[in-house]
């Protein structure tokens, strides 16, 4: 069976006011014409379908136009969970009935992980669907066992199910997973709890062949090659600028036989970058002549001196310009100062403290002359407070 895993769609997205709409509907499209050329049968989406738990309208029109196509002008089954992001009262309504045509949805955890049994030219096939859960959800079903985080809460749900080796199985998972002491590399971008209490062993899923894993914004592997976050269709911050968004394509033959193609990429209708230099630089036609220029753009403006009017020039060049910053020695100097020692500050004297600030506003030290014209001035400074 051809199985395309996709996961963290966040439809509906705004990226520092920046709707991601549009963007995303041209991904959607564009991933439609992958599955015709690919191929594909089965299509798994590992949670986080939309951006927020009310999502728009016109991003709930934006799912229902995908998965149509999906389900009936191509005649794919397509199994669905609720990640952290959605509402599952919302994601979940009218499941039952969308099953009858191909579209499973699982929403919530109600004492059993849901199971999709399909079949192909090599036997069954098992499709679990676990969405996204927290331990509070989980002791309402087993109050005879202690449960003290995320790990011992998916262990519990899933040693519960009477999983049979011997066919093929493929989970559905939206958890912060991680492999012993390696973790998922991670942008600003995911809503993760510090401290670790998220965490989530890969070795609870260890009767799985396959485990289909939202949640991270990056594709990659975790534990095995067998185990992977397929990522987000775009990129949607600025930290995740040199992650490379690819489809994640299973061929899944027999037991045992299991390739993993994740070396398609979709160009977007723009990408999210980051330009670095001196202004004169980032608007010299020469530099971003042969760029998109509808592109998504951090810029950072490296000029010691005042730039008059930055994010209008940059605008100019780049239209989609959404965030402007400045990096230059005298912001370093600040960040130094501001990083410096309290007590180490009430040490210094007022000549200090002014060849510092000169300093800071000059990118160098006041000299010999310039020293003995502001001690002069401390000097009578002094006096006339006594």
């Amino acid at each position: 069976m051809k199985i395309l895993h996709l996961s963290d769609l966040h439809i509906g997205k705004i990226v520092l006011e920046q709707s991601m709409l549009e963007d995303q509907k041209y991904m959607l499209n564009q991933i439609i014409q992958k599955i015709k050329e690919e191929k594909i049968e089965l299509v798994l989406i590992s949670g986080d379908i939309y951006d927020r738990s009310v999502p728009p309208s016109d991003a709930v029109t934006c799912l229902n136009n995908f998965i149509k196509v999906l389900i009936k002008d191509l005649n794919l089954k397509v199994c669905m969970i609720a990640g952290n992001h959605d509402s599952k009262e919302r994601l979940g309504f009218g499941s039952e009935i969308f099953a009858d045509d191909g579209l499973y949805i699982s929403a919530n955890y109600s004492g059993t992980i849901d199971k999709i049994e399909l079949e192909d030219e090599f036997g069954k096939l098992n499709v679990y669907m676990l969405p996204y859960i927290k331990p509070i959800e989980v002791k309402e079903y087993f109050e005879e066992n202690e449960i003290n985080s995320y790990n011992d809460a998916i262990r519990l749900v899933i040693q519960k199910e009477d999983i049979n080796t011997k066919e093929r199985n493929i989970i559905l998972s939206h958890q912060f997973v991680t492999a012993g002491n390696e973790e998922p590399e991670r942008s600003d971008s995911e809503t993760l709890v510090l401290g670790g209490t998220e965490n989530v062993d890969i070795s609870c899923y260890k009767d799985f062949d396959y485990v289909a894993l939202g949640h991270i914004h990056g594709p990659q592997r975790i534990g095995r090659d067998t185990a992977r976050y397929s990522g987000t269709i775009l990129k949607y911050s600025f930290s995740e600028v040199n992650q490379n968004k690819c489809l994640t394509i299973l061929n899944f033959k027999e037991k045992g036989n299991l390739e993993i193609n994740t070396s398609i990429t979709i160009k977007p209708l723009r990408d999210m970058r980051v330009i670095k230099g001196p202004i004169e630089e980032l608007t010299n036609e020469e530099v971003y002549r042969n760029t998109n220029r509808e592109d998504y753009i951090r810029a950072i403006i490296t000029n010691e001196e005042q730039v008059y009017d930055a994010i209008g020039q940059i605008k100019k060049i780049y239209p989609n310009t959404l965030r402007l910053d400045i990096d230059n020695s005298k912001l370093k100097l600040s960040q130094d100062i501001q990083m410096s020692d309290l007590d180490d500050i009430k040490k210094k004297n007022e000549v200090e403290l002014f060849n510092e600030f000169y300093k800071y506003q000059n990118n160098q030290e006041m000299n010999e002359v310039q020293l003995d014209i502001i001690k002069q001035v401390v000097k009578e400074a002094k006096k006339e407070a006594k």
